[in-house]
């Protein structure tokens, strides 16, 4: 394994985050991409709720407050590692759940101004950050193949 500057070694496998609001898709394009890729599918959402990293029941919103602190060191020894697919509604951890009501009025209105985009914009280098469309299940077939070859190549890209 070759290293990089600090000593730390380098990731032979990327880590992908896949994110957009719920009902786009992510979970199953986050499945299939990990059956054609052998990476490891973590749904944030669920991994919060099974390993009880949130701070408690928010009912305003009808879902778990994140605590985002256990969740990265939940996932930090696995991301370190790489190979992990991170399926999750937002780039800053929001829980995953069926939403009614404020919650899924907010999740509309952030659809339309595209605040999920923004954010993965501002929280990593542009370059890396790549939206992708899933209107059907033609377009998840797409892109779980775009991604694909992206892997496959990661290694060379690195």
């Amino acid at each position: 394994m070759a290293e990089n500057g600090g000593g730390k070694k380098k990731r032979e496998r990327p880590n992908i985050l896949i994110t957009g609001t719920p009902g786009t898709g992510k979970t199953t394009t986050s499945s299939a991409l990990a059956e054609a890729t052998n990476l490891r599918h973590i749904n944030v959402g669920d991994l919060v709720k099974e390993k009880n990293l949130h701070d408690g029941w928010d009912e305003e919103f009808e879902c778990y407050v994140i605590n985002e602190d256990l969740v990265c060191d939940e996932l930090e020894d696995l991301m370190e590692e790489g190979g992990n697919i991170l399926d999750h509604h937002g780039c800053d951890f929001f829980p995953e759940r069926v939403y009614t009501g404020k919650k899924l009025s907010n999740n509309i209105e952030c659809e339309i101004f595209q605040v999920l985009l923004e954010e993965a914009k501002d929280s990593y280098p542009e370059d890396i950050v790549v939206a992708l469309r899933s209107d059907c299940i033609d377009d998840i077939n797409t892109n779980v193949s775009t991604l694909s070859d992206w892997v496959r190549s990661w290694s060379s890209l690195s």
